[in-house]
């Protein structure tokens, strides 16, 4: 699994018991995994479809460095499907697994769209190909 992008626990993040507020993880969660398959399917309107069961590990607390790492599991017709992982950077302790993440594309009228992508593509490929 890669881990893409990196969060600080502020303040602003943290509930009525001093810990990362679930809420915020899954909206970094979901930002993170639109974006990812934004890029892997080139297709700005991809959305969030399905979350599987969320499983809360364990906490963080303010001023940890938390990484959050993604996995293509398989590209469908107009889906991806992923694996998340958040773990606390500096320990490698789990923070958060969800198993599976289903991203759809859509076209203008709101409805799936092909992709006709097959495989994980990087961006240096991509542009070696140009």
């Amino acid at each position: 699994m890669k881990f893409h992008t990196r969060k600080w626990v502020k303040p602003e993040d943290l509930n009525p018991n001093g810990t990362l507020f679930g809420g915020r993880l899954l909206q970094w969660i979901d930002e993170e995994v639109a974006l990812y398959s934004i890029i892997q399917l080139e297709i700005p309107k991809t959305v969030t479809k399905f979350m599987s069961e969320i499983d809360f590990i364990s906490s963080a607390k303010q001023g940890d460095i938390i990484e959050i790492g993604i996995e293509v599991l398989k590209f469908g017709n107009s889906s991806i499907t992923l694996n998340c992982k958040v773990r606390n950077k500096l320990t490698h302790k789990d923070i958060i697994n969800i198993d599976k993440i289903v991203m759809v594309s859509l076209d203008d009228n709101g409805n799936p769209r092909p992709h006709g992508k097959t495989k994980v593509e990087f961006v240096k490929d991509r542009l070696d190909n140009q």
